[in-house]
Formats: C-alpha cells, structure tokens, sequence
C-alpha cells in the first residue's frame, strides 16, 4: 500500500529526498519485521484476556500424553495464531507492493489456513475436545485452496525469458541448471509441497516457544533466498534460477519474522498463549508457499528438516504400529519421545532450535555449492 502510495508521489521524491528509501526492498522489509512485532506484541495482553473470558477451559490437553502437561497446560487459550496472522498481513499490506502476484498468492494460501485453523481451534474448544475439523475435511479444503494458488501462479506470475518452463519445473540445489518441467503435474507436487509444510509444523507445535522459532529461523533463510533469486544480479552471480518479481516475498518473510517475536513474548515458557491449528496452519502453509513461488522447494526440506523429522516420526510410529503393533518411540512426534525420555521441555525446545540453525545454515550453504 505505502509501496504504491510511493510510486504515485513521483513529484515529491526530489523536494522530500527521504520517500526514496521506499524503493529499497532491504528498508521495507525491516519495515515489516518491526511493524509485524509491533502489532503482534500491542494486541497480546488485550488478545489474551479476551481469549481466556471467551475459551473457558481453553485448550484441550491430550490426556494419553505427557501427564504433567494437563496440569501445567489446562487452562491456556489458543488460537493465538489470529495475533501471528493480523501482524503478518496488516504489514505485508503496508510495505509490500501489492501489484505483485506472489504476494497476493503467498497471502491467498497463508489466510484461507489461518481461517481452517480458526474453525478446527473453534470446534475443540467449544466441545472441549482434541478432534477439530476432521482430517478429510481439513486435506480436501488444503488441497483445493493450494492448487488454486498454483494455477494462479503458473497462469499470471512473472515468466522467466532464461527458462520458459521455469514455473512448471523443479529446480534442484547444488546443480547449475538442473530443471525437470513437470508441466501441469507441477500443480499437484507444488500442492504437496504446501499442504505437507502446513501439517509438519502443526505437528511440531506442541510445546512452548517450539514452533514459532524455527518458523522465523526458516523464514529468515527464505527472505533472503528470496532477496537472492529475485535479484538479476545476484541470481546470475550464484548460478540461481531468476525468478522474476520474487524479491517482494522477502517483506512478506520479514512480517513472518517479526510478528513471530510479537507472538513468542507471550508463547515463551510457561505460555500464556498457544498459537493453535490458527498459527501452525497457517504459517507452515506460508513457508510452503514461499518455497514454491521461490523455486526452492526441495531446499524447503533441508531448511524446514526439523518439521520433516516431526511428520516423519508420526508417520513411522502409526506405520509400525499399524503393521507389527509396537510404537518405535515412546510417544510421537518425536519432541514428545524425548519428554518421556526424561527431558526437561526446556531441553527438548532450545535443543530443537539449535536443530533449525544448523539445517537452516546447510540450506543457505546450498546456494553457493553449485
């Protein structure tokens, strides 16, 4: 909004010298991080309140698990996700530039997940119950909303003159210009791209502050891959597929960031907020989507490893349970198995985030190793 504000104050920019950092991506996107954790932060307290006269009991604990979790847990509201979603577009809004199609795309897909977390937290904590919307429900309105998404995407973003069939293919990191066009079945991996990242992280939310921060560390790595590929010059110099436009998903990354330190104030232990299925859904919808509209999906997987490792462990342990009747871990996802192992949660969070670092680190070292 302000981006477009600018660009029709082109009289003004030479009597008022300072409107011409508008135009630099770097300031609008610090612009977003600290606009994002401002409004972020400004509704916690009121939001909270709010949210504990309203929810009652809040947020249902699972009574199989971690039994001091429904001692230390009972009680705290959830959907704390609306306050990561209102700082994250309310910004984007104001410093992105709205003429841009993945911008509108990665929003499209970020909103319609927030608003299915919002009826899932809704319809447990009315019933007082760990079952929301059903998954059938919840992976056919997935699905639908990202292939759309992805239809847009082919449809209307900006083409590649370099490589024609650059918004239907596959890019692989580490080598130069290893592209498989998957022509329209693209629309149904990119979908399984986003759908997959939406329910790993909801899957990783499950203990205080341990979600949120590996969220903002991936979205960090993906502002600047965005930054990278999105800019002629740098593209060209580390041999990066051009994606035109893309530049403008790092103000988009930047809000991720900094409505994630507005929301982990009042997410850090003990949590006076849970994000709930508003947030993870949301926000794991998002880094897929940035994934896609970046071209780096498969470098999604090694960034975002730490919510791959978390649907991974749920997966094995239904699977082996299902065929031999033995659980592999004690309890999954896996940061759980190490609460039954005799962690600490503390522990288990920091060691985690420590986790997403280094994952994050051998992503970005993707970028250079061609």
């Amino acid at each position: 909004m302000l981006y477009l504000l600018y660009e029709r104050l082109a009289e003004f920019k030479t009597h008022i010298p300072i409107l011409n950092l508008m135009k630099y991506l770097t300031f609008r996107t610090g612009m977003a991080v600290f606009t994002a954790q401002i409004i972020a932060i400004a509704m916690g307290s009121r939001f909270i309140r709010w949210m504990r006269a309203r929810q009652g009991k809040g947020q249902p604990i699972r009574t199989d698990g971690i039994a001091r979790h429904v001692v230390e847990k009972a009680g705290t509201p959830t959907m704390g996700g609306f306050m990561i979603l209102a700082g994250v577009v309310v910004s984007t809004l104001l410093w992105a530039d709205l003429s841009n199609v993945h911008v509108w795309v990665v929003l499209m897909v970020t909103s319609g997940f927030g608003l299915l977390g919002f009826l899932d937290d809704y319809a447990k904590v009315t019933k007082q119950t760990t079952a929301g919307v059903s998954s059938r429900m919840k992976l056919i309105f997935q699905f639908a909303l990202t292939l759309a998404a992805v239809f847009i995407l082919i449809q209307f973003g900006d083409r590649s003159v370099e490589a024609p069939g650059l918004s239907t293919s596959v890019a692989f990191p580490i080598f130069k210009r290893l592209l498989i066009d998957l022509g329209w079945f693209y629309m149904a991996f990119a979908a399984f791209v986003i759908v997959g990242a939406s329910n790993a992280v909801n899957l990783t939310d499950g203990l205080d502050g341990l979600a949120i921060v590996p969220v903002m560390i991936a979205s960090a790595a993906f502002g600047l891959i965005a930054y990278l590929v999105g800019n002629y010059v740098f593209a060209q110099y580390l041999q990066l597929h051009f994606v035109p436009g893309v530049g403008e998903i790092a103000v988009f990354c930047g809000a991720m960031i900094g409505a994630g330190l507005g929301f982990l104030w009042y997410n850090a232990p003990p949590a006076k907020i849970f994000m709930g299925d508003t947030g993870s859904l949301a926000l794991g919808g998002a880094l897929g989507t940035v994934a896609v509209v970046t071209k780096h999906e498969i470098v999604l997987a090694i960034i975002g490893g730490l919510f791959v490792l978390e649907a991974v462990s749920v997966m094995v342990q239904v699977a082996s349970f299902k065929l031999t009747g033995k659980r592999v871990f004690r309890m999954a996802p896996i940061h759980h198995h190490f609460e039954k192992l005799g962690w600490a949660e503390s522990t288990v969070v920091i060691r985690f985030w420590i986790i997403s670092v280094v994952l994050a680190l051998i992503g970005l070292a993707t970028l250079k190793l061609r």
